[in-house]
């Protein structure tokens, strides 16, 4: 009878730990975006998100979404330091790697990475990504562990060469996690340890996760359940 009762409380338990737990699985990244905007590039073809697109100039530090660095957000091109997406003349954000300069002068976004936080669990997250280069990631984090690193080379058929023309690799990417599985993220670190990684236009949706209630309706009842065996089992002795 004493084991019965553990069995019960350890699927107590186990219900409770999947209450905030995010079960380990691989956020899928693909190809996709809109048709392109005159001037802005590509923009998420996801419903329901909401785009970050930079054109006022600044990246949001308060708020649901919150951007650790702000200073590269530039428009145009300068030769040697950052190169706007195909296609698009409004303002982006770009990232080199921390400390860089030019002739001793510090350039903008030499900050070598920019954490993107959320209020609150995320399964979409998108952006248009120009010039795409083997140097770029994006880390996807939940809950603070890292849960996959994507780079350039991850991009399905881009050469991730730094070809700064044409759609082949200046593409809309959208990185998906998977709700069936309950996986969820809440922190992107785009980062680059080369000249540089530009991207406009970033996208994000909340999260809704109903499967995980029903995970843990099922695991509960489970624990009711061997509960109420132990009873009838006392009963019975």
């Amino acid at each position: 009878m004493l084991t019965l009762q553990k069995l019960s409380l350890a699927l107590a338990g186990t219900a409770i730990v999947l209450m905030g737990a995010n079960p380990a699985g691989a956020v899928s990244l693909t190809k996709g975006g809109s048709t392109p905007v005159a001037g802005e590039g590509q923009y998420t073809n996801i419903q329901g998100a909401t785009t970050i697109n930079f054109n006022d100039g600044v990246a949001p530090s308060s708020g649901f979404v919150t951007y650790s660095a702000t200073n590269g957000i530039v428009k145009g091109s300068v030769d040697g330091q950052y190169a706007t997406p195909f296609g698009d003349t409004s303002n982006y954000l770009t990232i080199s790697p921390k400390g860089d300069k030019v002739n001793g002068q510090d350039f903008a976004g030499n900050t070598g990475d920019v954490t993107i936080k959320f209020a609150q669990a995320l399964d979409y997250y998108g952006f248009y990504w120009g010039s795409i280069d083997t140097y770029n990631f994006v880390d996807v984090y939940s809950g603070g562990n890292l849960v996959k690193t994507f780079t350039g080379a991850d991009v399905p058929g881009a050469p991730a060469n730094g070809t700064q023309s044409g759609s082949t690799n200046n593409v809309y990417v959208n990185l998906l996690a998977d709700t069936s599985k309950g996986e969820t993220f809440d922190k992107i670190v785009l980062r680059s340890t080369g000249r540089a990684f530009e991207t406009d236009n970033h996208s994000y949706r909340q999260a809704s996760v109903p499967e995980s209630s029903t995970t843990l309706g099922l695991l509960v009842f489970g624990a009711m359940s061997v509960g109420s065996f132990v009873k009838r089992k006392s009963k019975t002795v």
